[in-house]
């Protein structure tokens, strides 16, 4: 019997993966019951680690925690995870990681206009889907890749990408071409989430993009259903059960929405957490019963008086994230995520002027053990090292 997520969210860092070379853009959990977890960073690499396999951090990190309840401050080194394997394939920077339900294969998408399929065991990739020197490839930078297929398998891969289209790809064929090229949107497809089957959103595509366009395209019945928001989507997490999703856009805010009707459930906002730039992802955790985003600024740069936990910035422009009751939307933690051990070098950066300056912790990336039920999640972005939270 599947363990029950507890009720608590589970603010404590535990781990910290150490190892790439620039800040990470991408997180995914192995595929349940999500013991490993795998990275995808702007040097190009695709880093494999085991967070419950750990040894002592090399440098002692702050492990500062604000919550709703009050904070709680601990100096204790958190432990570095095990790094498994690394994957070398990407000619840009990697922007997406999908796991495919067997465990045995990903894929992944980036800067270099192509997806990947990777053989997890021997490191090699299996297919190349696009590239440049193809007409069927994106062109531009590809923002997501999912897996889909009947009955839950890994057969497809849908990847969605700067040019504005969703690309459907046969991971069983050496045929080049896409078997479906999905380009109603307008602007950039920024994020994908594919329906379970059995659940209500069963052989669905969803798509995200810069056009403020939530698009559900049933592949079956060859529909296109467009959802309109005020501002840039930017991230889609889709229920279990597909009847909601968590859509995050550019006006700092992200949205529960009813999928039958289009009608907004619940939006969740906090006076300083920014969301206006960059494509910062949330997500549904704790077995749904949270919502967790990241953000834009640090504790440094704004805080709210009167704002439960205070803003926790510890002076270092470390990163944040935040988390809602999913049923009531109130804030339940403020969450700092710390630089962590080896990112000192990219604490400062040269501004136009010339004068170093002092960089932010962007976080920007997130994902949560067994599609959110699991008891932990991970959080990466501008620092390169990726933290991971338990109870």
């Amino acid at each position: 019997m599947a363990q029950q997520p507890s009720a608590r969210f589970p603010f404590r860092p535990v781990a910290q993966l150490l190892g790439s070379n620039g800040p990470v853009h991408a997180l995914a959990y192995s595929a349940s019951p999500g013991t490993y977890i795998l990275t995808g960073s702007s040097d190009r690499s695709i880093r494999l680690y085991n967070p419950s396999s750990t040894a002592p951090a090399p440098v002692a990190a702050s492990n500062t925690i604000t919550s709703a309840r009050g904070p709680s401050v601990s100096t204790t080194p958190l432990p570095a995870g095990k790094l498994i394997q690394t994957y070398t394939s990407h000619a840009h920077e990697v922007l997406s990681l999908a796991v495919a339900p067997s465990n045995a294969t990903f894929a992944s998408a980036g800067g270099d206009r192509a997806v990947l399929l990777w053989d997890v065991a021997t490191a090699t990739t299996l297919r190349r889907f696009g590239a440049s020197s193809t007409a069927h490839s994106h062109a531009g930078r590809v923002n997501a890749v999912c897996f889909a297929g009947a009955g839950g398998g890994d057969d497809l891969v849908v990847s969605g990408g700067l040019d504005g289209t969703v690309r459907v790809w046969d991971a069983r064929s050496s045929h080049p071409k896409p078997v479906q090229v999905l380009a109603e949107a307008r602007d950039a497809v920024a994020a994908l989430a594919v329906g379970l089957p059995g659940s209500a959103a069963d052989a669905e595509i969803l798509a995200g993009s810069v056009d403020g366009r939530l698009r559900a395209y049933d592949v079956r019945a060859g529909r296109c259903v467009a959802d309109a928001f005020p501002a840039s989507v930017t991230s889609v997490c889709l229920a279990r059960d597909g009847r909601t999703v968590l859509v995050g856009t550019l006006d700092s805010k992200a949205r529960l929405m009813d999928r039958k009707d289009g009608t907004c459930l619940r939006a969740y906002e906090a006076g300083p957490r920014r969301n206006e730039e960059l494509r910062v992802q949330c997500v549904l955790g704790g077995g749904e019963r949270f919502v967790v985003a990241g953000d834009e600024m640090t504790g440094d740069e704004e805080q709210e008086p009167g704002a439960a936990g205070g803003a926790g910035g510890g002076g270092d422009n470390q990163g944040r994230l935040w988390a809602w009751d999913l049923l009531t939307g109130k804030v339940v933690a403020q969450v700092p995520v710390p630089w962590g051990s080896g990112s000192e070098a990219r604490r400062k950066v040269v501004g136009r002027d010339g004068k170093p300056k002092e960089r932010k912790n962007v976080v920007s990336c997130l994902a949560w053990k067994d599609g959110g039920f699991g008891d932990q999640f991970c959080a990466g972005g501008t620092s390169g090292v990726v933290t991971v939270f338990g109870h």
